[in-house]
């Protein structure tokens, strides 16, 4: 199940061996935090400990660039349109916090097997079950949609990236129709594999 719905690195780490739970709720206060943060040095400082957190994490460089890869394009529109409509500063603030935050999540989801995350949204959910609900399905579906953030933003990008080499950047239709289609396939791989492991009734 984890190949479907996750990016697990495997490792020992004290974040690996944290539980689900705790992970979330820290990944909560931590978001939280950046929110209430407001000057260029404080983002500094908490991009700092994002950056210790993956070293202590051991995922290496390239899983942590995976993470904040598909969002640098907006990041870069969010810089211009805050020093268009504001300052450098807030522009800076603005666009550490959204990747921030994008490699806090990605960070959960890199340190936490599917299975723990599902067994932990599956708990949570529990009361469902009084309205008919099955909590098993719900945190499923949860992880699933967690899940399909990231992974069509990564289509976007590959196609924008094809798009610019064609020389076809600014075609609107170059772009909707094959990230139409990669969503499609995608669906169609995940659907086949719950398929597989019966789980689409």
């Amino acid at each position: 199940m984890n190949a479907l719905t996750g990016a697990y690195v495997p490792g020992d780490s004290p974040l690996h061996r944290l539980p689900a739970g705790a992970k979330l709720a820290a990944l909560a206060a931590l978001c939280t935090v950046l929110v209430l943060l407001r000057a260029p040095m404080a983002m500094a400082v908490a991009a700092l400990v994002v950056g210790v957190l993956f070293a202590v994490s051991g995922v290496g460089a390239a899983a942590a660039w995976a993470q904040v890869r598909p969002v640098r394009w907006f990041a870069v529109a969010l810089f211009a349109m805050q020093m268009v409509f504001a300052d450098l500063p807030s522009a800076i603030t603005s666009v550490s916090r959204v990747v921030l935050a994008v490699a806090l999540a990605g960070l959960v989801t890199l340190t936490t097997r599917t299975a723990a995350m599902m067994a932990f949204l599956e708990r949570c959910l529990s009361p469902a079950r009084f309205v008919g609900l099955d909590p098993f399905r719900l945190s499923l579906l949860l992880s699933l949609t967690i899940r399909s953030v990231p992974v069509m933003a990564d289509l976007a990008t590959r196609v924008r990236e094809a798009q610019r080499a064609r020389g076809v950047e600014w075609s609107m239709r170059a772009f909707a129709v094959p990230l139409v289609v990669s969503a499609l396939r995608h669906a169609d791989a995940l659907g086949e594999a719950l398929s597989a492991r019966g789980l689409d009734d």
